[in-house]
């Protein structure tokens, strides 16, 4: 692991190196995917899958069907339901707390105000394949978006090489969530389908999931055109870490970050037992020095992690010092790991230091909210000076006209004058 001082210079490189990237041959080579797929559909779907995935399959095996969800529980083990169930009890209960009201607010005269909280209809969920299929993030990402109400859920993920299915434990969970349209389509061509809609694949309202930098620039290029979660990079942990961390925790904790595509571990400590320890142990990544754990915390907002496990003699003094982190592990016994299979809140996390301003995945991510406006004459007359100073400061005549259209009386002259100006 490098080795670096906490000063300026190591500030400039995690503002440089250790965020998002504009890559300008991936956003190139996306922006004719997604211009393909919008403008031919299915076609443009099926040719990317045959030219990144490997495999020509006919429009009509796009979409999974029910004999090979069948096929997929044959083929998983039956302890794998239970384990299953416990888990999305967890999942469940921590986003159903979450859940915000609509409310009312009634004032003078006959004023009525109003929010109401509505799920979104349709969501697009992405799972990436590749070596390691996330059969967690179904649950992870699914979860969330049932539990705020939405009405259709679709899936896409990659196709198996060789054989053209998808993981038998991906099938699995997605149906038993309720998952009723699964498409075998990945890459940047997934995301174009589900942000456009073609034939085959519905257009949905919004798309969440991670995915490789192909997935994430989709995504970005198609924000606008629908909503998407986060734009999210490679996986990545900062562990902060003092001389009473057990050497052992921090050492599989950063290898296990490793293990993922591109996975950056990062320490940040003021111990140099640590130091000399884990540069021994840990090739991959970066060791950031500094002189107190109260530096260490402003590291840690600095690189705004993914993950940030605190491994200190006393971890929940040091939380109200954090104020960047996709999700915050306490103490030796709430690694990341359990974060990302079983704790319950979502493992579908800002990185690259976006977590200074997006959120995790939660249910609140698939609800929109409308706002309700009511006023009586009475109500409407009481501002009515207050509305007529503003338009004319902005130069809004209209405005105003549409607000002294309430008080013209029927049989007076409908000439609304505002100072030199009058419409008829």
């Amino acid at each position: 692991m490098q080795v670096l001082n906490w000063d300026k210079q190591t500030q400039k490189k995690i503002a440089r190196d250790f965020s998002h990237h504009f890559d300008t041959k991936i956003f190139k080579k996306v922006t004719r995917i997604l211009s393909e797929v919008r403008s031919r559909g299915d076609l443009a779907v099926r040719r990317y899958t045959r030219q990144f995935d490997g495999i020509d399959l006919p429009l009509k095996r796009i979409a999974v069907s029910e004999s090979d969800i069948n096929r997929a529980f044959e083929k998983i083990q039956v302890k794998f339901v239970p384990i299953l169930r416990q888990i999305t009890s967890n999942v469940k209960e921590y986003y159903e707390r979450e859940l915000k009201s609509s409310f009312e607010l009634r004032g003078k005269n006959g004023v009525y105000l109003a929010k109401r909280y509505l799920p979104l209809e349709r969501v697009g969920v992405y799972i990436p394949g590749g070596q390691a299929p996330l059969v967690s993030t179904v649950y992870m990402s699914v979860i969330p978006a049932k539990v705020a109400g939405v009405k259709e859920i679709i899936l896409c993920t990659p196709p198996n090489r060789d054989t053209g299915d998808v993981d038998p434990h991906i099938l699995a969970v997605a149906n038993l969530l309720g998952v009723k349209k699964i498409f075998r389509v990945g890459g940047a061509q997934a995301i174009g389908a589900m942000a456009f809609g073609t034939r085959t694949i519905p257009k949905v309202d919004k798309i969440a999931g991670p995915g490789n930098p192909y997935v994430t620039e989709a995504k970005r290029q198609v924000y606008g055109f629908v909503d998407v979660d986060m734009v999210a990079g490679p996986s990545e942990v900062a562990i902060i870490a003092d001389s009473s961390a057990n050497l052992d925790y921090v050492t599989c904790d950063l290898l296990a970050q490793a293990e993922h595509s591109g996975g950056i571990p990062y320490l940040i400590t003021n111990s140099k037992k640590v130091i000399e320890a884990i540069r021994k142990r840990v090739e991959t990544g970066f060791i950031i020095q500094v002189k107190s754990l109260h530096e260490a915390c402003e590291v840690a907002n600095a690189i705004a992690p993914e993950h940030l496990e605190i491994l200190t003699e006393e971890p929940e003094k040091l939380l109200k010092y954090i104020c960047h982190a996709g999700a915050i592990f306490l103490g030796p016994y709430s690694p990341a790991v359990i974060g990302d299979y079983i704790a319950g809140p979502s493992h579908v996390l800002p990185t690259g230091g976006t977590a200074r301003y997006f959120s995790p995945l939660s249910a609140s991510s698939f609800i929109k909210s409308s706002q309700v406006i009511s006023y009586t004459k009475e109500a409407l007359s009481k501002v009515r000076e207050y509305v007529q100073q503003l338009t004319e400061m902005e130069g809004l005549f209209l405005h105003r006209i549409s607000m002294e259209a309430r008080f013209v009386e029927k049989g007076q002259d409908k000439k609304v004058k505002v100072r030199d100006r009058s419409l008829e």
